[in-house]
């Protein structure tokens, strides 16, 4: 998997960048055959002022299909990173199970030969 952090308006630490590669390994699990490319951007939208304003937007690319992309917003780092990780690995797996369903469903229906038909 290839993973890019990007933090806007701050210095992004090692243990923040150590936090996220962790969180999102676990989160990403399940889909790391179709993952091609996971890019996370921190940034503190409010600055020095305080308040909810620290954003983490997690978009997944995937082989073959859309990428996927979610964001979250707290008052600490740590949690958005935790809630973003958590969510698009939820994504991850609804998306993964969408895909076994059509192909399931692609396979059990198969067409009449010119013997079977009536």
């Amino acid at each position: 998997m290839n993973l890019q952090i990007q933090a806007n308006d701050f210095a992004l630490t090692d243990g923040l960048r150590q936090h996220v590669a962790t969180r999102l390994a676990c989160a990403l699990n399940h889909g790391q055959e179709v993952v091609t490319r996971v890019v996370v951007r921190l940034a503190d939208v409010n600055g020095p002022r305080g308040g909810e304003d620290k954003c983490c937007s997690i978009e997944v690319r995937l082989k073959g299909a859309p990428a996927l992309l979610v964001e979250d917003t707290q008052s600490d780092l740590y949690v958005a990173v935790d809630r973003a990780a958590g969510r698009i690995g939820r994504t991850l797996d609804r998306h993964l199970a969408r895909r076994r369903e059509a192909a399931v469903v692609a396979g059990s229906q198969r067409t009449p030969s010119s013997e079977e038909a009536p």
